[in-house]
């Protein structure tokens, strides 16, 4: 079917002027009555409309749509991008330059939603890490300030104060350090040291070096049953140790009294080795879970637990393994659990 608004230009103004001129020319001859005429007529009139409509688009339609390329581009234009507005452009229909610009201005909404995000997350991080760091801070000066006040001179109050402002302190010193990581890691400056070794002892190893602090909270470990023997992994041991390390503390900070934190490891394929760590806590939202690896990003309810920490745990976690060429992802339901897992590579011959 014939389509009017898929026409170029040069189309458009050959069809405009075959509609004036059959009219014009047939009623010419059928008032002179010879058929010549009318031929001629006809040619003299379709020519001179056709140059007419076409000289018009060009001048002052295209002359218009070529300011707004131009504006899209935002720059001068280049030899290449004058040839474009010269000898391409003009055989474009209008149809195909609408579709141009509305592409232009879904991309340019995708640019300022990222902008708006970006900036978004560019605000709250500053004021997490306003917060993170004013906490440790006012707490020392505090105390510091009591002291020479003259708490120092009384042994009951000193050194008790003085071992607040050193925790404080010590607080301080961890963020600034995991800061630092993440800095290197983003710039990939920190080097991995991949060697093969058994995952299932660094879970171990961690289990141990927080078997005080699960107990305290009343939480116990195990292995999933059937995930106890032995898969070796090509990976940098350390980095893992604390991959590993940060998310069962997590799983015991945000653990119920009475709960169990469970450790997983699957060989999903001859490359790749699964790791899932999985607690019966308080759960993450829905609407959370996409940015839990966001820096210093806590959900509500994590918000409202005496919780201590830099607040960057998941975000270094999320950074070590993705420098590792593979990925962290997370399943959650709130009063339920989560289960936050990643993939390494099999061992290496």
């Amino acid at each position: 079917m014939f389509n009017v608004k898929n026409l170029s230009p040069k189309k458009l103004s050959a069809f405009t002027a075959l509609i004036l001129s059959i009219p014009i020319s047939l009623g010419i001859y059928l008032l002179e009555g010879q058929w010549l005429i009318g031929v001629i007529a006809f040619a003299v009139i379709f020519l001179g409309s056709y140059f007419l409509i076409f000289s018009i688009i060009q001048n002052f339609i295209y002359r218009k749509i070529k300011l707004i390329y131009k504006f899209i581009n935002q720059t001068k234009a280049t030899k290449r991008e004058e040839t474009y507005y010269k000898y391409i452009l003009p055989q474009k229909s209008i149809d195909e330059v609408r579709e141009d610009v509305e592409a232009w201005a879904k991309q340019q909404s995708r640019e300022v939603n990222i902008l708006k995000r970006n900036e978004t997350y560019r605000r709250e991080f500053l004021q997490n890490l306003s917060h993170e760091f004013k906490t440790p801070v006012f707490a020392i000066q505090g105390y510091i300030d009591t002291l020479l006040n003259g708490a120092l001179e009384n042994p009951e109050v000193n050194r008790r104060f003085l071992e607040k402002a050193g925790k404080n302190a010590e607080r301080l010193t961890n963020l600034i350090q995991d800061l630092d990581a993440i800095s290197k890691l983003e710039r990939g400056e920190l080097k991995l040291s991949p060697q093969n070794f058994v995952i299932q002892d660094v879970i171990r190893e961690a289990f141990e070096s927080l078997s005080i602090k699960a107990e305290e909270a009343d939480i116990d470990f195990s292995f999933k049953k059937g995930c106890e023997r032995p898969m070796i992994v090509y990976a940098d041991k350390e980095k893992i140790q604390q991959v590993v390390s940060n998310l069962i503390d997590n799983a015991i900070k945000y653990g119920k009294s009475g709960g169990h934190i469970v450790a997983s490891v699957y060989n999903t394929d001859e490359k790749n080795i699964l790791v899932e760590i999985s607690d019966n806590g308080i759960g993450i939202p829905e609407k959370y879970l996409n940015r839990i690896f966001e820096r210093f990003y806590r959900t509500a309810g994590g918000r409202n637990k005496d919780v201590k920490g830099s607040g960057l745990g998941l975000s270094i976690c999320k950074h070590i393994i993705e420098a590792h060429g593979h990925t962290i992802h997370v399943r959650s339901k709130e009063d339920v659990g989560t289960t936050i897992g990643f993939t390494l590579d099999r061992k290496k011959e």
